[in-house]
């Protein structure tokens, strides 16, 4: 423990550089060398370990180190008089802890890192000539070292590392803990991995503690004979499910409201965009003096430009779903209606096999496409900051993956018309699916891992000359991490880490189990232990097959929210047509006898949705009281300061330096 009770520093971050030999006399200018000793000089604790074919630059930050780089970036943080304001070292005892008890979260001792490590610039008067392996580089005043030594090859990667003592914490106390299955070290998660991450394992656990009351009712519904009462069964059943889908994400908001709470992230959760102050964010704030001096600007030719900007966002938003969404009808419809035609005719399970190995390949190459396409798209629209970005990339390639999806599905099901067929078609998704994609998710990792490993070790013996029956052990752990995949989505590096794959199997789950849940109650239980597995399988491959993410800053679960509600209203809709399908003796889906009573039923659900989600607040009373109570602090400690500013008295509580 230090003078402040900061933990001993961890090497946290890795600068990956090829490995050479370097004589003496050459060290002076050496890229390498230099990279070291300025990393020293900014106030890192530098440890350095030679791999196969690389070497590794350790990085720890003492805590005054993470200090200051913090009050360089105006970093703001919670005090303890309720107010976000801008850090300053010498006033550290001010500021609120947290959970854990370090100063700050992973996000921004990350968000320190990349600042001091980009941060390191020629401040000499003339250009500096570095040297590596016999070339030459010129290092320009003013320039990014960094910067320059990533353009020229030399560091090959920037990577966060694992903290083994808090990974094996982690295992123990998570992975490894069996006495109560769905339990989870939140906070931990939180101070380990970051935001995002700690948010997504919050809502699968609590998914899946709901899950088990439609999954035990589904399995009482295909076990039991209620006799008489079998036609009434099905549609209460349907009524519960929606009742339950609604309340659980209307109470998932409220859980989201006071985790945020307590680790002192004091935005709203819907908002998405940071800390807002009388409709600014914080970080645009001027200060008093300038805010008073800018009152008298035209603010005719204010308020147009805002309203280009506005509605040129807009008119770009529009644009770019127009053509997703045309795309996704032209294009991938009849592609995937054509799949599910040809696979009907065929006679042959081979040439069958061949069709399916042959979708499944045109599939994953045109939702490439369309994710970079989309990608190209949302570079024009006017987003406030990257979680909105990224949110609008979701909705678009989410699009393409719920064709693909359910169009099969629904095909099938209108082809044959019966529950039979659509049970079995059920069935096949959601167990071949499920297992699959659990096999393919835990496998792919080590298979890399162990692709990148033999790569590494057939360099080095090519590079010695040494013979290929002779073993060569890896001595240094950090190189294994480096050899580990990164956490990153499987359609493209374009959606950041690898929670959009996370998310994408939950909801594709979701919808198959909703939008169907009268022609297969049973499928809630197939749910229900998916979802117990991926609580384990999701934490080890996090631990231990990958290496550590790089931390978001997102607090909720963004776009995919909104998809999850939207697909409970289209789950409204198809279980109402199944319905029909269900008073049909026939099977032949007739319009009589039940469509009136479905129609009816469709619009009292849609109403207790709607009505629901108003009735429920999103927010704890006692989290909304804080943040009252924070908002009006703030208010009033702003007013005073622009108070003293117009007079030109006095100063509050130092102000001055954070506004």
């Amino acid at each position: 423990m230090n003078d402040h009770g900061e933990k001993q520093t961890a090497f946290e971050i890795c600068v990956v550089v090829p490995r050479t030999t370097v004589k003496k006399e050459d060290k002076k200018c050496d890229c390498v060398e230099v990279l070291v000793k300025e990393l020293k000089n900014v106030g890192f604790i530098v440890d350095r370990a030679l791999g196969l074919t690389d070497e590794f630059i350790k990085l720890a930050a003492p805590l005054q180190t993470l200090g200051k780089a913090a009050a360089e970036l105006q970093m703001k943080k919670l005090t303890y008089i309720g107010m976000d304001l801008q850090f300053e070292w010498e006033e550290v005892k001010a500021f609120v802890r947290q959970p854990d008890g370090s100063l700050f979260s992973w996000c921004e001792r990350f968000e320190c890192y990349h600042h001091l490590l980009y941060g390191i610039v020629n401040k000499s008067k003339v250009d500096a000539m570095l040297k590596w392996d016999s070339k030459e580089y010129l290092w320009e005043v003013g320039e990014s070292l960094m910067l320059r030594l990533e353009s020229a090859g030399i560091v090959k990667q920037v990577f966060p590392l694992h903290v083994e003592i808090k990974r094996k914490e982690l295992l123990g106390s998570w992975v490894l803990n069996w006495r109560n299955f769905t339990n989870q070290p939140i906070d931990d998660m939180y101070s380990y991995f970051g935001l995002k991450i700690a948010i997504y394992f919050a809502f699968l656990r609590m998914y899946t503690r709901w899950m088990l009351f439609p999954a035990v009712y589904g399995v009482i519904i295909h076990l039991v004979d209620f006799g008489s009462l079998q036609f009434l069964v099905l549609p209460v059943f349907f009524i519960s499910i929606i009742l339950w889908a609604v309340l659980f994400f209307q109470f998932w908001k409220r859980k989201n409201s006071a985790l945020l709470a307590r680790w002192q992230i004091h935005y709203s959760a819907s908002a998405g965009q940071g800390c807002k102050f009388l409709g600014m964010e914080w970080s645009s704030l001027q200060s008093p003096l300038e805010l008073v001096k800018n009152l008298g600007i035209d603010k005719v030719k204010e308020k147009e430009a805002y309203q280009r900007h506005e509605w040129f966002g807009y008119l770009m938003r529009f644009r770019n779903n127009a053509i997703i969404i045309l795309s996704i009808i032209c294009l991938q419809l009849p592609f995937e209606l054509a799949y599910a035609h040809l696979y009907e005719v065929m006679d042959s399970d081979v040439m069958k096999f061949g069709l399916t190995a042959a979708y499944l390949v045109l599939i994953q190459y045109f939702t490439k496409i369309g994710g970079k396409i989309s990608m190209k798209l949302i570079q024009y629209e006017n987003n406030e900051n990257t979680e909105y970005q990224a949110d609008s990339l979701v909705y678009k390639v989410f699009g393409l993956y719920f064709m693909q999806s359910y169009i099969g599905v629904f095909y099938h099901a209108l082809l044959h018309r019966n529950f039979k067929t659509l049970r079995q078609v059920l069935i096949q998704r959601l167990i071949v699916y499920q297992i699959l994609e659990n096999v393919l998710e835990n496998s792919l990792p080590y298979l890399k891992y162990s692709y990148k490993k033999y790569r590494a070790v057939r360099n080095k013996k090519k590079r010695e000359n040494q013979p290929s029956n002779v073993k060569i052990q890896f001595n240094s752990k950090v190189e294994k991490e480096y050899l580990k995949p990164s956490y990153s989505a499987s359609i493209g590096e374009e959606l950041e880490d690898g929670l959009f794959d996370d998310f994408l199997q939950l909801t594709l789950q979701f919808g198959m189990i909703m939008m169907f849940a009268c022609a297969f109650p049973l499928a809630f239980a197939f749910a229900a232990v998916n979802s117990f597995t991926e609580l384990r399988t999701d934490a080890l491959k996090l631990l231990t097959m990958l290496k550590r993410p790089v931390p978001r800053a997102a607090a909720t679960i963004g776009a995919w929210l909104n998809i999850f509600q939207f697909l409970i209203v289209m789950s409204i809709c198809t279980n109402s047509a199944l319905l029909v399908c269900l008073y049909d003796k026939e099977g032949k889906w007739k319009i009589e006898p039940g469509l009136a009573a479905i129609l009816i039923l469709e619009h009292i659900l849609l109403l207790i949705k709607f009505g629901l989600s108003r009735f429920l607040p999103e927010e704890p009373a006692w989290v909304r009281a804080n943040r009252v109570k924070n908002a009006t602090q703030a208010q009033g400690m702003y007013s005073k300061q622009l108070l003293k500013s117009i007079s030109g008295k006095g100063k509050t509580f130092g102000l001055n330096k954070t506004m």
